[in-house]
């Protein structure tokens, strides 16, 4: 097979979970990354034939596991052509210690939301380079202001950071880098206080990414941002 080959952190659920969907209707063969073995293989059995998604667990901060990874799919399939490293999450945090998770709950966040999607840049940047492919990087609108006492905004502006660092290496390879910026997202995972607010479903995330990713060779869709209507751009 010569169809194109798409690579999803966090696949298990959310964005992920939709970007999958979406992506298998525009003809990629897939590979889905995520650490909940059980449900990564639910969707991967209701998108369709097992010929054409391979659903790995794997932990992006793990950096044997994931580069072995890369060099496991470009053996099988012999190609490599989107990476979305989406892989993240999130905890309430306070400098303060007025409320949300204790300190020793933090590094698991950091981990997962800076330095995996480092990780997953550098396993597959030479993989994309040879294919001229295109690398994908969840953001959040939540990394473009401060937010009090929040360190999740924190590591999300460093992904800001990262996906820019990365496309001025990336210069006159070819390779295409999208940082997608979502608002709030219905996830599951949203806080209480949060749960009236204005929510985009993952499937509106997952139609940005499809559309970064479906332009011509020559346009690089550099960020994306994306809320729902009537959300407070300062939460």
């Amino acid at each position: 097979m010569t169809d194109p080959v798409f690579l999803i952190t966090g696949a298990s659920r959310g964005i992920g979970a939709a970007t999958a969907r979406l992506a298998a209707e525009a003809g990629y063969r897939l590979v889905l990354v995520a650490r909940d073995e059980t449900r990564l293989t639910g969707l991967s059995a209701r998108l369709g034939d097992p010929a054409r998604v391979w659903p790995v667990a794997c932990d992006v901060t793990d950096w044997a596991r994931l580069d072995g990874l890369v060099a496991r799919v470009r053996e099988r399939w012999g190609r490599l052509d989107v990476v979305f490293a989406n892989a993240g999450t999130s905890v309430v945090t306070s400098f303060l210690g007025h409320r949300g998770a204790p300190p020793d709950e933090w590094r698991d966040m950091v981990l997962a939301n800076v330095y995996g999607p480092a990780l997953t840049a550098r396993a597959a940047l030479p993989a994309l380079v040879e294919s001229g492919g295109h690398l994908v990087l969840t953001g959040s609108a939540a990394g473009r202001g401060v937010r009090p006492g929040n360190l999740y905004s924190a590591t999300k502006w460093a992904v800001t950071g990262l996906a820019q660092s990365i496309r001025a290496e990336c210069v006159g390879t070819g390779v295409r880098v999208t940082l997608v910026q979502p608002g709030l997202v219905d996830t599951g995972g949203i806080p209480p206080e949060r749960a009236q607010d204005p929510m985009l479903d993952p499937a509106d995330v997952a139609r940005a990414v499809l559309y970064a990713v479906g332009q011509p060779a020559t346009v690089d869709v550099n960020e994306i941002l994306v809320r729902p209507v009537g959300q407070d751009p300062y939460r």
